[in-house]
Order: C-alpha cells, then structure tokens, then sequence
C-alpha cells in the first residue's frame, strides 16, 4: 500500500469523503440501521460538515481513503476505507486530533461496535457513559468516551 497523506479536505472532496463514510459504516455496523439515505448522507457531507467542520482526509494513490471530522472538542467522524483498517491511518488521525485538541477530546460510538471501543481505549480514551441510543438518530444504544492530555 502506497503512503497516506492527512489533509484538510476541499468542497471537492466531500463526495469522496460521503462514500467513505458510507462503505466503512455498511462494513463495519452492519447490524445498526442508518437513520438516512446514502442521498441525505451524501448531502449532510456537502452542505454541512465539509464547509462548516473541520474536516481531515487521508489520501493514498490519489483517492480519499479516510474522514475524521472534529466539531468544538468532539471528535465526531472518524471513519476509514474497509480495507484500509489496521494500517495505521487511525492512529494517524487520532494523534493529529490531539494535537489540534490538547485539552481533550469526546467522542460516541455504538455499543456493538467492539473494534471501535479497542481502539480507542488503545489510545487513551476512558468510556464515561452508555446510553440506551435514546438520544442518537439511528436508536442504537452508544458509549461516550473521554480523552484528556497525561493520557497516552
């Protein structure tokens, strides 16, 4: 695999980082029903979170291949390619988002979604609560994880 570049991501990009988000939750959440058609994500990413978040992409052999988007002190996307998982575009991604928050960062992920909590207890991150999904889009119980700088 050829080396991963993280960049902001351009009104150009927001297609490519739509269809990212797309394969890589299809992959990794198949049992979590989306609250939205790919149309609606496609335009949510358009419209409203490359413009208006700052939005990072990871580009390799000229392609979008990763998102991570952080909003305020939350990391609120991070998702990759399906077949790039595990090559160390995440970690990559988590440490820029440190760096950018080094006051600490939050995030949510689903309950179900195991690699997900690894990973980012891996980095630091301490889970601080769990909910029933009452209060997220697709209904899907969730965990809210904290990072705060002294944490590796």
């Amino acid at each position: 695999m050829s080396a991963v570049a993280l960049r902001r991501a351009t009104a150009a990009d927001a297609r490519a980082v739509a269809d990212v988000w797309l394969r890589s939750f299809a992959a990794a959440l198949p049992t979590v029903v989306r609250a939205h058609s790919d149309d609606e994500v496609r335009a949510w990413f358009r419209e409203v979170v490359v413009p208006l978040q700052e939005t990072w992409v990871a580009d390799a052999d000229d392609r979008v291949v990763g998102l991570m988007v952080l909003d305020a002190d939350q990391l609120s996307q991070l998702y990759l390619d399906p077949g790039r998982r595990g090559h160390g575009i995440g970690d990559e991604f988590v440490g820029l988002a440190k760096r950018r928050r080094p006051d600490g960062l939050s995030l949510w992920t689903f309950q179900v979604n195991t690699p997900a909590h690894r990973f980012y207890e891996r980095h630091g991150f301490v889970a601080v609560e769990h909910t029933d999904g009452s209060g997220n889009e697709e209904r899907e119980p969730d965990v809210r994880y904290v990072w705060r700088p002294g944490r590796p």
